[in-house]
């Protein structure tokens, strides 16, 4: 009895019945028709083949050998070739099977780290499932070219699983929705009366957005949308105080008009007023890091831009929310959300001479201990033309900037990035061993084929209608939506936005082409500026060409970090300064590694965000929480001295999950209660995050960040 060995490794008794059925079907692929007895035939020569090895057992790959040799010794040549195709085409079905049945097993273990907000919860895993079923479909029906590109580590498609679904991020213009309602599915809410309605509602607003895209979402100018809410919220407020005088012998005639002069009724009205805003802004915080959005896998990747007040009732949001901020959560555990940016000013906050100096130095104390806000220089002289021109420049935490429009009204309301796609620089490096023109022939092709690519993602996401994105397309928060209904097609949406062409390891790719970073020498810095500018001008004129807006992208490389190093290892081996670590560094970061002063890689890394129009942003690397006055000593010398725009301060938050006291100095137990449930926070591509949830590529990275601690007290001695 001969035994057939499965792919599996399972056995089952010989059926000469399948040789037959699988010589049909080859036949019929290419519409000849065979007659029964040929098939018979057939069957049976192969059989004899079969039988002439003398084997008990024999494997379906062996048996389809044979099969096929019969057929071309045969003369039936095309269903030979046909018979072939057959089998390359299943056996691509069962490695794509195969992979993602591995890839799913090990979501259900625990899931990946490419996403350091995401949970492990059920709705993760299910989530992190459909995904990885979206990711092989988009690369099955995308041109081969493009596929490859991706699958060997030339180019990354950044949210593969969404490639085909929806687009990237969006600044929210929050005044304005909240001013005209909105409907989230299953009825209209309706403009807010109170501070309390609109900073709920402001929430919503994040949440609802981002189950529509695939990446985060920003309040544009929070503290300026939010301070519409607070004349009817005090006009509600002095009237429960005036009703409350009238119940008082001897005030039964009191008026508006009396209580608003007389100072100690105002008093208290501000007062009762202040803490109603206390409690709304609470209220965000709390909300932000608690409620789950796409299908509960996590909590809204969400920003919000503050610190240039039009009043004092603007000025108000913003410094309270900077104080609810500032407490934390329940047991002052660090918020991880929203990403806080403070925009600064000359004339508005930044000299000690402008109205709002106050709440400058306030956002420096609220950064020292909780590492938000970042900051964002509006005097950066491509920020300043915008707003000069009375466009309000603004970022999100992952850094995507978008201000420029070659298809109609500038500045970020309303629109975000599309997609980006990022290139490995490194790869280039080594591919061109030493030889800057070869460099950049094949910089020159990979942009190329990053603008096929984009297009390709366009062609795709055009088709999509706006019921497709019934909240933020449906409900016109996307530029370009005013006059689509629910079946029209996005495409007016998608030419508002960005398209944005990253890059990783500026760094690694200087060191394969020169043997030094441009930390390390004017020669190299030079160099760096002159590949980043490259992609700058390549976008720029495609822009024009494709009326695209096209953009040069410091991409937040969060799992891609980890993820081109592991193949250029495996192609190239270890390189000393290239290959040698488990991630590449990120954009044109000098490496976390180098121990350089605070000066030195702000004055480096600043030219790059002017180049880098679609996105940009600098870190200083601390040691421990550092003073108030330390941080505005670095963001000043950045501003006043540079023209670099988005930059944070980074140190490890740590603190106990039982009682809440925050530790220093590297305790590995609470100093207050003795538990050794830790936890920890850092920083991971803009956003903060728990220790536990960094990708591998991120954990090698955070553990060779060097603190700038010995330059940071020369810098503030200086």
């Amino acid at each position: 009895m001969l035994h057939v060995v499965k792919r599996d490794g399972r056995t089952a008794n010989f059926d000469a019945s399948k040789i037959a059925s699988a010589i049909k079907g080859a036949a019929e692929e290419i519409a000849f028709k065979l007659k029964e007895s040929e098939i018979i035939d057939l069957t049976q020569k192969s059989m004899k083949r079969i039988e002439e090895l003398k084997e008990e057992e024999i494997t379906v790959e062996e048996i389809q050998d044979l099969v096929e040799r019969v057929l071309l010794d045969e003369g039936y040549k095309k269903i030979g070739e046909a018979y072939f195709n057959y089998r390359r085409e299943r056996t691509k079905v069962r490695d794509i099977k195969s992979d993602l049945m591995k890839a799913i097993n090990n979501i259900g273990i625990e899931t990946d780290r490419d996403n350091a907000n995401v949970g492990n919860n059920f709705s993760s895993k299910l989530l992190r499932i459909a995904s990885e079923s979206n990711k092989w479909h988009n690369l099955a029906t995308m041109p081969k070219k493009l596929a490859k590109a991706h699958e060997n580590g030339d180019l990354y498609y950044h949210d593969l699983d969404s490639y085909n679904l929806t687009i990237n991020c969006l600044n929210i213009e929050t005044g304005k929705v909240l001013k005209n309602g909105v409907n989230t599915g299953y009825g209209t809410i309706n403009p807010p009366k109170r501070i309390e309605t609109a900073a709920e509602l402001s929430c919503i607003l994040l949440q609802s957005t981002q189950n529509d895209m695939f990446g985060g979402q920003a309040h544009v100018n929070f503290d300026n949308d939010m301070a519409d809410f607070i004349p009817p919220t005090r006009e509600e407020t002095t009237r429960e105080v005036l009703n409350t005088l009238k119940q008082l012998e001897g005030y039964e005639n009191v008026t508006m008009e009396n209580i608003c002069e007389n100072k100690s009724f105002s008093d208290l009205i501000n007062k009762k007023l202040e803490k109603r805003i206390h409690q709304a802004m609470q209220g965000i915080v709390y909300n932000l890091n608690t409620m789950h959005s796409r299908a509960g896998s996590q909590v809204p990747f969400s920003s919000i831009n503050l610190g240039l007040p039009k009043n004092e009732d603007a000025a108000l949001i913003c410094k309270v929310f900077l104080e609810e901020y500032e407490k934390g959560l329940g047991k002052g555990e660090q918020p991880i959300f929203p990403n806080i940016i403070f925009r600064v000013k000359e004339g508005v906050n930044r000299e000690e001479k402008d109205p709002y100096y106050y709440l400058y130095e306030l956002a420096c104390r609220v950064s020292a201990k909780r590492m938000n806000p970042m900051f964002m220089n509006i005097d950066a002289d491509f920020n300043k033309s915008y707003y000069d021109r009375g466009i309000m420049p603004a970022t999100m935490g992952c850094r995507t900037y978008i201000c420029s429009n070659i298809n109609g009204e500038e500045g970020p309301d309303g629109r975000g990035n599309i997609a980006p796609v990022t290139i490995n620089l490194p790869r280039l490096g080594i591919l061109a061993k030493g030889n800057l023109d070869k460099f950049f022939s094949l910089l020159n092709a990979r942009l190329e084929l990053s603008r096929e690519a984009l297009l390709h993602r366009y062609s795709v996401l055009k088709h999509l209608r706006v019921k497709d994105l019934p909240f933020v397309a449906g409900q016109h928060l996307l530029k370009g939506s005013e006059n689509l209904d629910e079946n029209d097609f996005i495409e007016p949406i998608l030419r508002q936005g960005s398209f944005a062409i990253g890059f990783i390891g500026v760094a690694e790719t200087l060191i394969a082409l020169i043997g030094k970073h441009h930390g390390e020498s004017e020669e190299a810095q030079a160099l760096g500026l002159k590949i980043v500018g490259t992609i700058r001008e390549f976008c720029d004129k495609y822009k024009e060409v494709d009326k695209l807006n096209y953009s040069c992208y410091a991409t937040p490389a969060e799992g891609l970090s980890g993820k081109f190093i592991i193949q250029d290892k495996s192609i190239f081996g270890e390189i000393k300064g290239v290959t040698d670590k488990d991630y590449y560094t990120n954009s044109y970061h000098v490496p976390v590694y180098y121990n350089i002063s605070i000066r030195n890689k702000i004055d480096i890394e600043a030219p790059y965000h002017k180049i880098c129009n679609g996105g940009h942003i600098t870190y200083i690397e601390l040691d421990d929480y550092p003073a108030a006055e330390d941080v505005k000593s670095i963001i000043d010398y950045a501003y006043k001295n540079t023209n670099i725009s988005y930059m944070g301060i980074n140190f490890h938050i740590r603190y106990c999950k039982d009682c809440g006291t925050y530790l220093k100095n590297g305790e590995q137990k609470c100093t207050s209660c003795g538990s050794l449930n830790i936890q920890g926070i850092s920083r991971v591509t803009g956003y903060l995050s728990l220790d536990e949830r960094f990708g591998k590529g991120k954990v090698a990275e955070r553990a060779d960040r060097t603190s700038h601690t010995e330059s940071h007290e020369n810098f503030y001695g200086a």
